[in-house]
């Protein structure tokens, strides 16, 4: 039987995993967009869709260059979960 303790644990573990894929992807966006906005201060340039296209250009890179990771961790995540479904149909 599933106890309340086993959903919380389960859901603790779904979010910081979500938390953990999202970060890099997050980061790399803010941080490109604080340097279009340092930039856009710097030689007041005051184009709203100026942080738009680095910003998809340096979010899609980064999945890229982590998406194997990120998949890895989401089949670990998704293999352990079934792997004790057994238990939580009790």
């Amino acid at each position: 039987m599933i106890t309340l303790s086993d959903i919380n644990t389960i859901i603790n573990s779904a979010l910081f995993l979500v938390i953990k894929m999202s970060l890099p992807v997050l980061l790399t966006s803010m941080i490109i967009g604080l340097i279009i906005s340092i930039f856009q201060t710097v030689t007041s340039i005051q184009e709203q869709t100026l942080t738009f296209v680095p910003k998809v250009i340096g979010v899609f890179i980064m999945i890229m260059l982590i998406g194997n990771w990120m998949l890895t961790e989401l089949s670990g995540y998704i293999n352990q979960l079934w792997s004790d479904f057994s238990q939580y149909v009790r």
